[in-house]
Parts: C-alpha cells; structure tokens; sequence
C-alpha cells in the first residue's frame, strides 16, 4: 500500500539573551530511497539565512547555515511531503558462515560494526544476545529477534533518560523512548557480529488516519542491519518498516543523524523546542 505523508517539523532555540552569531547544520529532510519518493522538501529558517545544503558521509541530507545577526531566537520549518509504501524483503540467505565475507564486500559494513559510546551494550544484554544468536537459523532471524526481545524488555517512557543517554544506562533502568530502544538494539546486534546502524525519521503514529486528518507526531528512529542486505526493523513498536515510517537520516548512532546542532556566541541557557505535524494526504 502507498501512502502520502505531509510533514511540518518545526524546532529551533530560545535563547536567554541575544546571541550574537551562531553556526548549526540540521537535517531535517527526507530523501527519496527505497521504499519513499520524496514530491516536495523545503526548510525555512528564521532569522533569514542563506544555506548550502550536502549530501553527508552516511547518505542523509545536511542544510549548514550561520546567521551573523544578533538574535534571541533560532527557528527552523522543515515541510516535506513523501510517497511511502511496505518495504519488500529478500530471503535472506546469508548464513553466519558466508556472513563475514558479504560484510567485507560492503563499505557501508565497514563502521556499522563498531560500537560507539552511545551503543556499546552491558554485558548482560551480550548475553542476551549470544543466547538468541545461538538458537537463530541466520544472522537476520538473529537480529530480528535481539531487536524483538529489547523492545519487550524496555518501556517507553518520556523523562527518564536524556539526548546524551548511552545503552547501558537506559538499559539499566528499562525505560527510554525510541532513541534508547534503538542504541541498545544495535549495540546487542553489533555484538554478535552483525552490522546495524542508527535510522532517524517520522512515524506517522496513527495506522488508521482518515485523508486529511493532521496528528501530533515526533522524531522517530529504528534500527538496520545487514544480512546480505539491508533490513529494517522498529524495536520500539515492534514492527517492520512500512507505510508510515518515512527514512531521514542514517548513522552509527544519534549523533550521526541529530536533527539540529550547532555552535553560537552568547548566553550559556537555551530552551529547545520542537513540534512535528504529520498529515495523511492520500
């Protein structure tokens, strides 16, 4: 099934105080790839700014700016509007044995085996992992199920953990949102041997919304790993990636993907804000 998707993410600094120059990139905007064709993109930023836009190191799309303005406030308007469908998967032949020689055909694999300081796992998910590798038919029947077992294991929860939160301390207390769900999930998945990398995007969080109908939505992530290919899963709602998730940015892990970040001159406080609207248009 397709699905058209209307996005407006809006977010961006309050500043206690006036900023005298500030320097940020943000990505903030889909791409087409499998599985999506983006119809329209556009982000507004305010105070005024001239932007030079990349295509960064991981694939993901980077608007860099500097506004050399005083101002007190930062705010940027991502609008886009995607064509999403069901992802197709293969079979996924690819056993532990032939595992390591597909990996070193793939540059992609090549840092997405690593761990950061972000995934690195405790050594009671290690376990977790090696117990259900050992009884998996293949590296992605593995992977699916470490990503299964971490999401019944971790509650959603707002409040508990921080942008800065490592696996191991969103682990320690089960609880976390899709950010934490997502790192502890690669971690675990890197840890057998499989290369997983970090995914940032949208979830249209209502699977029966009527044409038209305009809902609160957030930032979203879920995990990847390579089996031969590519596969994606969402180990916070446990399910696959299919019409309603719409694909960002990918990395090794959040840092790679944040939506908005940047240096500026001024005060020590500011307030984030952030505010995502998604409308189902067809």
């Amino acid at each position: 099934m397709t699905k058209r998707l209307r996005i407006k993410h809006e977010t961006g600094y309050h500043y206690k105080g006036e900023v005298s120059a500030s320097y940020n990139e943000a990505r903030m905007l889909p791409s087409s790839s499998d599985g999506q064709f983006v119809l329209h993109s556009h982000l507004e930023i305010l105070p005024i700014s001239s932007q030079h836009g990349y295509v960064d190191y991981w694939g993901t799309r980077v608007s860099s700016f500097e506004i050399l303005t005083p101002h007190s406030e930062l705010s940027l308007r991502a609008t886009s509007l995607v064509e999403v469908r069901d992802r197709e998967h293969g079979d996924h032949t690819v056993g532990w044995d032939e595992l390591p020689e597909a990996i070193a055909r793939q540059v992609a694999c090549v840092e997405q085996t690593r761990q950061t300081r972000l995934t690195e796992p405790s050594d009671e998910v290690i376990e977790l992992a090696r117990r259900i590798a050992d009884d998996a038919y293949g590296p992605c029947d593995a992977a699916q199920k470490i990503s299964q077992a971490i999401g019944d294991a971790v509650e959603y929860m707002h409040g508990v953990t921080g942008v800065h939160s490592t696996a191991k301390e969103a682990w320690a207390e089960r609880k976390g949102v899709c950010q934490d769900i997502t790192h502890i999930a690669i971690g675990a998945i890197r840890s057998v041997g499989i290369p997983a990398r970090y995914v940032s995007g949208y979830l249209h969080p209502k699977p029966d919304a009527a044409i038209g109908e305009t809902v609160t939505g957030e930032s979203h992530a879920w995990v990847e790993w390579f089996c031969g290919e590519w596969r994606g899963w969402d180990p916070t709602n446990l399910i696959e990636i299919g019409d309603r998730h719409v694909l960002v940015g990918r990395g090794r892990d959040y840092n790679d993907v944040a939506p908005l970040r940047g240096v500026y001159a001024g005060p020590f406080r500011s307030e984030l804000f952030v505010k995502v609207e998604i409308t189902r248009e067809s």
